[in-house]
């Protein structure tokens, strides 16, 4: 499976091992973070280390966690790699998503 959870007492870590988060993934992220979030997670932290492509079905799966956690809690990426990044500077998202620079930055986001 190409995306994982880590339940931790404060957030809970998924972790995307695929290149490609597109329409194919885009589906299971969003169904990963309804489930966490209807579990009782407050805070998510998404590695993306391993995802070198995103188009807009997974930024839209990202504003999806982003909505779903920002009331009680937060949603914190790390590891973006320089497409990925790219693609959400460009979608003016950088301003919306909590990015941090590595999984220890992550955390003291929480």
């Amino acid at each position: 499976m190409p995306i994982t959870t880590e339940k931790s007492t404060d957030f809970d870590i998924i972790k995307i091992d695929a290149e490609k988060l597109d329409t194919l993934l885009a589906p299971d992220l969003k169904s990963e973070f309804v489930v966490l979030e209807k579990s009782g997670t407050k805070s998510v932290i998404v590695d993306l280390t391993e995802t070198k492509y995103c188009d807009s079905s997974g930024l839209s799966a990202l504003l999806v966690g982003n909505r779903l956690f920002k009331e009680n809690g937060k949603l914190v990426l790390f590891g973006l790699q320089p497409n990925v990044k790219k693609l959400i500077e460009i979608s003016q998202l950088h301003n919306v998503l909590n990015i941090a620079a590595n999984q220890e930055d992550a955390k003291a986001m929480i």
